[in-house]
């Protein structure tokens, strides 16, 4: 019989803050055609001329801010959920990142280590990106051509919409909402706005109302669509009016036009607009993470408070809870019982 595993994968981070790695590390992510979709020419000019000249630099010292003494929260909560994950499986787990260390290909190694011939590959990304889930696919599928062409792999579609994951989400959020908010934020990872005319299998994305049709064959693939739909479930099973949520993006990248309102220019106004009591989470993330962690709960907290704000409260990611090991196990177990060859 065939020996089935599941493998994890995550964004990834540098191997450390000294500004060396945090430069490999920005170079090969931002080379990805996926993630800056320029030609090779202009993508190389912009990245390696341009941005890897004074970026490290500034990340480094940002991610100094939020070091653990295990290392990098991404790669350290990405660990412990693989950890508490294999408790309750019965299958081998692997791990892996997009980028850095540990590998996909490093991960795939791992299971196939342990006998493993057919992988379930699980991107631990709620909605689909170009930048996100099809990145990680197009490249296991790349090391799996080069290097393991005898093994079987299937993906975990994205679960943004799926009720065991808005219930583990909801839970979550409701557990640490203070209960006289004025407003929750929702706060997802921008993309440029022609990313999502980019994975638009129809063609008919107009960035505004299609986002609400009922049945539109591309919401499989709009991450706007499915960031708004995250925030419409969560806020039904936790019973909050509309009046009291905010949906916004953030982490924008140069000069093109990103996703919008902007995180950032939102929370520099919200003050001044009577919000003093504010919570915020990130469902574009289920690991805590620089654009979490410092991003947000430190810069952004503080672009808040400068405007007026009065209380900032910043809700952690899924990370380990029981709840989202569960909805990680359920979701991979879906796919290791109908297995198929992608």
């Amino acid at each position: 019989m065939n020996q089935k595993g599941i493998l994890l994968v995550n964004l990834g981070s540098p191997k450390s803050t000294s500004v060396e790695d945090v430069k490999e590390y920005l170079d090969e992510f931002l080379m990805d055609e996926k993630v800056i979709d320029y030609r090779w020419i202009f993508r190389a000019l912009l990245v390696q001329g341009i941005i890897l000249k004074t970026r490290p630099k500034k990340s480094a010292e940002a991610y100094k801010t939020v070091w653990t003494d295990e290392g990098s929260p991404l790669i350290v909560i990405s660990k412990h959920l693989q950890k508490r994950l294999q408790e309750i499986v019965d299958v081998p787990v692997g791990l892996g990142m997009r980028y850095a260390e540990p590998s996909i290909k490093t991960g795939i190694q791992e299971l196939v280590d342990q006998g493993v011939t057919e992988i379930t590959l699980f991107p631990l990304y709620p909605q689909y990106a170009m930048s996100t889930t099809e990145t990680v696919i197009d490249k296991a599928e790349e090391v799996r051509l080069k290097f393991f062409p005898d093994i079987k792999i299937n993906y975990v579609e994205p679960f943004y919409d799926r009720e065991i994951y808005i219930n583990a989400l909801a839970e979550s959020i409701r557990e640490k909402l203070p209960a006289d908010f004025d407003l929750l934020q929702f706060s997802y990872h921008g993309v440029p706005e022609r990313h999502i005319y980019k994975t638009d299998p129809t063609n008919t994305c107009n960035m505004n109302t299609c986002c609400q049709k009922e049945d539109n064959p591309s919401h499989k693939f709009c991450y706007r669509h499915q960031c708004y739909k995250v925030t419409e479930l969560v806020c039904k099973k936790l019973g909050l009016p509309k009046e009291k949520v905010m949906v916004t993006f953030q982490s924008r990248l140069g000069k093109d036009k990103w996703m919008e309102p902007y995180t950032d220019a939102t929370l520099e106004g919200l003050g001044k607009k009577g919000i003093k009591k504010l919570a915020i989470v990130c469902p574009a993330f289920v690991s805590d993470c620089l654009e979490t962690l410092e991003e947000i709960s430190v810069e952004g907290k503080e672009i808040f408070l400068h405007g007026g704000g009065e209380r900032f409260d910043y809700i952690p990611c899924l990370n380990e809870e029981q709840s989202w090991v569960n909805v990680v196990k359920t979701l991979s177990e879906e796919k290791l019982n109908d297995f198929y060859f992608h």
